[in-house]
């Protein structure tokens, strides 16, 4: 379990200022920070709120979270459009995690976009 002075799991600062916001609904101001609170979700295991944070067009029924992934490591790789004044924006990130399999690297370009003024997940693709 993570506390509010714990350093946040996508590398920011403290999650009481960093994720834990978003966590408890307050809206990213862009679509890297949206980006980061989604990794550290996936680290802490917050389904709703990844499907919460998911467009209406992309977003599955459920999510089936691996228990045996744990996520180690957060880097944003690039940026393209995303600020607060944007309706679209793109995020490259490495996500670096560890299993019973062992080490392993997720590498994206992830698309956001607004849906009722909140930067939400689109879709990825895999970077190679």
């Amino acid at each position: 379990m993570i506390t509010a002075d714990d350093r946040c799991p996508c590398g920011g600062a403290t999650y009481a200022t960093c994720c834990g916001p978003l966590h408890d609904g307050a809206p990213a101001v862009t679509a890297e920070a949206l980006m980061r609170s989604r990794y550290s979700a996936f680290a802490l295991r917050l389904d709703a709120y990844l499907l919460a944070t998911w467009a209406d067009a992309t977003r599955p029924r459920d999510l089936d979270l691996d228990d045996r992934v744990r996520w180690r490591r957060l880097q944003i790789v690039d940026t393209a459009r995303g600020s607060a004044d944007d309706t679209t924006g793109v995020v490259e990130f490495r996500a670096a995690s560890r299993s019973a399999d062992g080490a392993g690297v997720l590498h994206e370009r992830s698309r956001f976009v607004r849906e009722d003024g909140r930067w939400v997940y689109l879709d990825g693709e895999i970077v190679d």
